[in-house]
């Protein structure tokens, strides 16, 4: 029973690692370690966006197989982190499997930053972005203003688990309004220059990097799947901006 517990809180820490933007050579590796610190005879890891499947020979000659459906995924640098160092914890001290459990439902509860945080850094990013791009103070004031409106709608979508394409879509749509409306009342100058600054917040460039990270490490199949991802969301991305831009 144990090993059945222990088996689910490696799939717990391969889950958290995913979700969080690392790259398939990361977990499978955490998880065949974690496997051998705990003197499994085999540890076989098969890991693509959607699904982790882990199976394990235990010494008395039992074999574990246990499945996870991932669902949503968003970069988050410090549960990654996290996880890193309780395997390292692991592999060391091999504690009890209660104390990982304990251990990954603190991860699970990290709240991150708060959102008015996250909002200042949306503001500032964007504007910015588009003074590095050529725009003026004024044109970086838009593009944060429509950054903070761009904060608010993916915060909705992602609580109401909005379809992450059709969100991106529809987010760009309505950042595409805000730009409108603010260089019509003359809050900035140049739409161009505003739009580039809040479409650098939402380019999949993680997501990119790491799939090129697993081609490159030989997971042909989590990097191809990884990288269509990210293409399509680019493409969903400029969908939404392109239907309010076009009449311009």
């Amino acid at each position: 029973m144990e090993n059945h517990k222990l088996v689910a809180c490696m799939l717990d820490m391969g889950e958290i690692l995913l979700t969080s933007g690392a790259e398939v050579n990361r977990i499978e590796d955490t998880l065949a370690r974690i496997g051998a610190a705990y003197h499994f005879q085999r540890v076989d890891v098969f890991t693509i966006t959607a699904s982790i499947v882990l199976t394990v020979h235990t010494a008395d000659g039992e074999i574990i197989t246990q499945t996870r459906r991932i669902k949503g995924a968003q970069v988050d640098m410090e549960r990654i982190d996290k996880v890193n160092y309780l395997s390292r914890k692991i592999c060391e001290k091999e504690p009890a499997v209660k104390y990982i459990e304990n251990e990954i439902r603190e991860i699970k509860n990290i709240t991150g930053y708060p959102e008015w945080l996250i909002g200042i850094a949306y503001f500032c990013v964007a504007g910015a972005f588009a003074v590095f791009f050529g725009g003026d103070i004024m044109d970086g004031a838009a593009a944060g203003i429509a950054a903070v409106v761009l904060r608010v709608m993916l915060r909705i979508g992602q609580r109401i688990r909005m379809n992450a394409l059709f969100l991106n879509m529809m987010c760009s749509a309505v950042v595409g309004i805000v730009v409108m409306v603010l260089t019509r009342i003359g809050i900035g100058h140049s739409v161009d220059e505003i739009v580039i600054g809040n479409v650098m917040l939402l380019i999949p460039g993680v997501a990119l990097t790491t799939s090129l990270r697993d081609i490159i490490g030989g997971d042909i199949i989590s990097g191809l799947l990884e990288m269509t991802e990210a293409i399509l969301k680019a493409a969903a991305i400029a969908m939404g901006f392109a239907v309010l831009l076009l009449p311009l």
